[in-house]
């Protein structure tokens, strides 16, 4: 087959992290080609290098045989490659033909460009099944249809090429299978794809060939048929993974965490969380398991103090935690890691060590009266990074320079480290390697053994029914059903999901 991209010795370093070594890679026009790796190996340096946010310090970039010099995001366009990033670049207010005019307006007559864009739009929605409505406001589309807009953006501008960096991410299991459909249609049309993600069974399920990245080299490139997730996963991290979670049977105790009756409104005062009612024993790990936008994001917000009640009761420890804020629940031993790291759980602005203390800045261990120990905190993080394996191990360096992996991490080892009584957890894994995972799950199971309550919600279904021990199961803001992990199937739980009461699933 021709070849689409070639990249020849590709380096780039960033002071003194060397983040691409020399990389070598070839995709085949019209195939979908998996790039993975670990948080952290460079994989998403060497898509923007590509893609003309990075200039290489070395090395070649070859278009359809031609050496191209890629030094801006203009260039790589000019070349026939988009991108589709991890964290979408639209603007929420503007609608979905604005957001793919945007930057390619055709001129000063905007009503010229706006009628071409219209009738090009909907070819291309034609020819690649990416069917959404161009009048509709970008902001209040689901994260499926977000992503659809953003994709056909790139094609707008005549992407022959597309770079999808993580994004299944931000993805239901039904959106990212919608997404799978997609990608099939464009690759028949003859489009190439590169596929970045850490997730193996996307990798199995999609890709023609898949090469792998390990501390900013490439390590191995295979054709998917020929290979197994178990040897990715030991490529991606040089040692043997365990691939499923590894625990004994968990020893419930007394009653951490009692949710009675409870229900939650949003700002438009519409019911989010409908008269729920559950418990969390010491010694067990409860999983909520539902599509997102079920209830599951209220419902951990509520007990975390960040929404407020609107009826019930939320007991934790014995004492009345509906109406305590988040800094009054911490003192009664609760630590929360939210779904959105970057909305709720981070500042990126800050440097790592000052993220790696929010909500416990007045913790006295960090300083003595109104001031911090700077150097204490940062001491205290370069630890916690080691232990938790972020890269790069640099405390001072701004949290949005870190992989949506290690902010993550970052994230865990500040909530998990406190020794909490309860820790809730939104999407423990979302956006983390395969190796981190193992890690984050082993120390979720060591927290469960140590006699913590633990709270989780996911919507990955392997990761719920692998990490809990009781799973509930909410459909429209309410609990739908209820059982232990050892007797749930993924078609129980999926009729549980869609709303199916409990003896019919």
């Amino acid at each position: 087959m021709a070849t689409a991209l070639e990249l020849k010795q590709i380096d780039k370093r960033f002071g003194p992290v060397h983040a691409n070594k020399a990389i070598d890679l070839v995709v085949e026009r019209g195939t979908i080609h998996g790039i993975i790796g670990e948080n952290g190996a460079g994989k998403s340096t060497l898509m923007s290098i590509i893609y003309g946010f990075y200039e290489a310090d070395s090395g070649e970039i070859h278009v359809n045989g031609a050496a191209k010099a890629i030094r801006s995001s203009q260039d790589a366009i000019d070349a026939g490659i988009g991108m589709v990033h991890q964290h979408f670049m639209l603007v929420d207010p503007f609608t979905v033909l604005e957001n793919v005019m945007l930057g390619a307006e055709g001129g000063s007559l905007l009503a010229k460009g706006r009628e071409h864009a219209r009738a090009e739009l909907a070819r291309l929605e034609k020819s690649y099944r990416l069917e959404v409505d161009p009048d509709a406001v970008v902001g209040e589309l689901p994260v499926g249809a977000q992503q659809r807009v953003e994709i056909l953006k790139a094609l707008y501008r005549g992407a022959d090429i597309l770079i999808l960096d993580e994004p299944t991410g931000v993805l239901t299991p039904a959106e990212a299978d919608q997404l799978f459909e997609i990608l099939k249609v464009l690759r028949e049309q003859g489009k190439t794809i590169l596929l970045i993600t850490h997730k193996l069974r996307e990798i199995m399920a999609i890709t023609d060939r898949v090469s792998v990245m390990r501390r900013g080299e490439m390590v191995a490139t295979v054709d998917t048929p020929k290979t197994n997730p178990t040897e990715l996963a030991e490529l991606m991290v040089g040692r043997r993974v365990l691939l499923r979670v590894d625990k004994a049977e968990a020893k419930p105790g007394d009653v951490i965490l009692e949710v009675k009756n409870l229900t939650v409104k949003d700002e438009k005062g519409i019911t989010r969380v409908d008269d729920v009612s559950f418990t969390v024993r010491a010694g067990e790990i409860v999983g909520v398991a539902g599509v997102a936008g079920n209830g599951q994001s209220e419902l951990l917000e509520a007990i975390a103090g960040i929404r407020p009640v609107f009826s019930g009761e939320i007991r934790l420890r014995g004492s009345n935690a509906a109406a305590a804020d988040p800094a009054e629940l911490r003192e009664l031993g609760l630590a929360h890691v939210p779904e959105d790291r970057m909305k709720m759980g981070l500042v990126k602005p800050f440097a790592a060590y000052e993220s790696a203390i929010l909500g416990y800045q007045k913790d006295r261990k960090l300083g003595s009266g109104p001031f911090l120990n700077y150097r204490r905190i940062i001491a205290d993080l370069t630890d916690k990074m080691e232990r938790f394996d972020v890269r790069p191990r640099d405390p001072k360096l701004k949290t949005a320079n870190f992989s949506g992996g290690n902010a993550q991490k970052i994230v865990l080892a500040r909530e998990m480290e406190r020794d909490p009584a309860l820790l809730i957890v939104g999407q423990p894994t979302r956006g983390v390697d395969i190796g981190a995972i193992e890690f984050i799950h082993r120390r979720l199971i060591g927290m469960r053994d140590a006699g913590k309550g633990i709270l989780v919600v996911s919507v990955e279904l392997d990761e719920i029914m692998g990490l809990s021990d009781r799973i509930l199961v909410m459909c429209g803001g309410r609990i739908t059903g209820e059982c232990l992990a050892k007797d749930a199937t993924e078609n129980g739980l999926g009729l549980l999901m869609a709303g199916v009461s409990g003896e019919a699933a």
